[in-house]
Parts: structure tokens; sequence; C-alpha cells
């Protein structure tokens, strides 16, 4: 049974970008799952969501006192990746939404230094190539 199925190339109206951008969940996100996955693969457990830590990292292992942010390019502005584009509409929100994000984080990850805290970056195209993220994962928790 085939069903056919239509596909608009009309950018979304209001409504339904707001729709759409609502779905985009601050958790178990495709990269930090692929993350999480290769962690586990190599024999490593670990905490999510660690409500008690600044920022509360995505993962987290506590005896070593180590904190793995998963980064989305778009949201938190990756530099020189192609996926960090600004949108075309409302580009004054845009940029002071992602002036506010790099900001944020960068609090964080200085606040969970000054506790005692390493921290790791994965951005979200990092996650393509799992054989160098596993690699560079192994050498943080190392």
């Amino acid at each position: 049974m085939w069903r056919e199925v239509l596909i608009s190339l009309d950018p979304p109206i209001k409504p339904e970008r707001s729709s759409l951008m609502a779905r985009v969940g601050p958790q178990d996100t495709k990269p930090e799952m692929i993350v999480r996955r290769v962690l586990h693969s190599m024999g490593y457990r670990f905490r999510l969501q660690a409500k008690e830590l600044p920022g509360r990292p995505d993962i987290v292992f506590r005896p070593r006192k180590k904190a793995i942010f998963v980064h989305g390019c778009f949201w938190h502005r990756h530099p020189g990746c192609r996926k960090a584009t600004t949108p075309k509409t409302r580009t004054k929100f845009w940029e002071a939404k992602f002036s506010s994000n790099q900001a944020r984080d960068e609090k964080v990850i200085i606040e969970l230094d000054r506790i005692g805290w390493s921290c790791l970056v994965v951005w979200e195209c990092e996650t393509n190539n799992i054989e160098k993220l596993s690699e560079v994962l192994e050498e943080f928790l190392r």
C-alpha cells in the first residue's frame, strides 16, 4: 500500500515554525545518544543531566569529576561549522539568542572549572566520525 507524501518547499508559516521549534528538546538528542552509545561501548558508565551541577551537563562522571556537554552546532554556534547559520528572518532576535547561549555556555564551563570539574564539549558535527569521537572521549576520560 503506497501513500502519496506531499512536501512543501515553502518555509513554514509562523504557527508551524513555532510548533517545529518547540519540538526541539533539551535532552536525548540524536548527537547526545550517539555520544552515550560510544561511551557505553567503550565500557564507561555515567550519569545524565546532573541537576546539582551548573549548566546540567549532559553526561557526568562523578568520581572522575568530568562533565561532557553535547552542543548543537546551530544553537551553540560552532565556529566554522556549516550548520551554524543564522536565519534570514528576525536576525536581531536570533543573534541575541545565540549570543546569550554562548555567554551562558562560557559561564557554566568557568563555574565547573572553579569547583574542580573538567569539561569537554562535543559538537553535533563531530558525532559523524565515530572513530575520531572515540579517540577524543578516551583521551578526555583517561
